[in-house]
């Protein structure tokens, strides 16, 4: 099967890679990666896949299935679109938004699966299959492998607890403006190292501003490795606000703290005032309600983490084509179709 993995913006790079691990262990796959240069001017993985930036490549690839972890996908390329989605947020709206783009939407979890099953049979055009997330597989794979890391980590700083702060990089919805004194004051109270990982699509001035916060304090460190699934397994407690980093966290069977989140059902601290970050802090690490409320997450977003994400996925669209062939084109509305060109430019058919 030829696959195009779609990569439009940065944070996709670790949702896609173990799809192309799977393929590799495979002599039936050909992958070719198409990287949106506007958004991703360094590809971090340049020197071990097969990649292009031209979408006139990927035409003339002529893929068999492109997997997309983003909102939006060329309507004239071939193959069949898969939306494989870029997180768990169902509490945004743009998460639910059927755009016509896609053949078939591989579901995280039953409860993802219902809600787009309920949409499919509203739109018709679209399939539903529930494979479970693919950067779960990488997870899976690396359970234990900064463990090391972390303990290091821990010991140089003389703390207890590792401490993640992903915030959401929405300026709507972001913690950013109104949490740098309640962390300056976990970090002086707590036994604690706060990692800060910041989402690639953050504004400059905020990244700028909490980049000298960690150079000038000594508990804070900036963390700037695209994937942050790595710092998710090594932390001990994660601090965002409406993130899906927050729910990829929980699958983790750890707890979190959100500051001032818009989410309707939550399933873990949230305190309105950062002030309260050392008490929330506390409560999180022994309270049994949020324990138990994270084993419902876990069984109703994504229960798949049993390194065969990618394999389901891959057996999915071989299953799809089986059934149905390869898509030419998707039919779309006028201004779907407006909005790929511009985004992606023309092609020559």
């Amino acid at each position: 099967m030829r696959i195009v993995l779609f990569c439009e913006n940065k944070y996709a790079v670790s949702i896609l890679f173990p799809i192309q691990e799977e393929a590799n262990r495979s002599s039936e796959h050909l992958v070719l990666w198409y990287v949106h240069a506007p958004k991703i001017p360094d590809f971090p993985l340049k020197e071990e896949v097969r990649w292009t930036n031209s979408i006139q490549e990927i035409y003339d690839f002529s893929p068999e299935a492109i997997f997309v972890p983003g909102n939006i996908v060329p309507y004239y390329l071939p193959g069949v679109k898969i939306q494989i989605f870029h997180g768990y947020a169902a509490e945004k709206k743009d998460h639910w938004v059927i755009r016509r783009y896609f053949d078939t939407y591989f579901t995280q979890g039953p409860f993802f699966t219902r809600g787009f099953k309920k949409l499919a049979e509203k739109y018709g055009d679209f399939e539903v299959v529930e494979t479970g997330w693919p950067r779960q597989d990488w997870v899976f794979a690396h359970l234990h492998t900064f463990d090391n890391e972390k303990a290091k980590l821990l010991k140089t700083y003389n703390r207890k607890k590792l401490v993640l702060y992903a915030p959401t990089f929405s300026p709507s919805l972001t913690s950013l403006p109104k949490i740098k004194e309640g962390l300056l004051r976990l970090a002086r109270e707590k036994e604690v190292l706060i990692l800060l990982k910041f989402h690639p699509l953050t504004r400059q001035e905020w990244v700028e501003e909490y980049q000298k916060l960690a150079e000038e304090t000594e508990n804070i460190c900036w963390i700037s490795d695209h994937n942050i699934s790595k710092y998710q397994l090594m932390a001990d407690v994660m601090i965002s606000d409406t993130s899906s980093t927050v729910y990829e966290f929980l699958l983790l069977n750890k707890p979190v703290i959100t500051c001032q989140t818009i989410a309707k059902e939550i399933y873990w601290i949230d305190i309105q005032d950062p002030s309260e970050l050392p008490d929330a802090y506390e409560k999180a690490l022994s309270d049994r309600e949020y324990a138990a409320k994270r084993t419902w997450i876990i069984e109703n977003y994504d229960p798949w983490l049993d390194g065969k994400v990618c394999s389901r996925m891959l057996e999915a669209a071989t299953d799809y084509i089986r059934r149905k062939g390869v898509p030419r084109k998707r039919k779309l509305n006028l201004w779907r179709k407006y909005t790929g060109i511009k985004t992606f430019g023309k092609i020559k058919t």
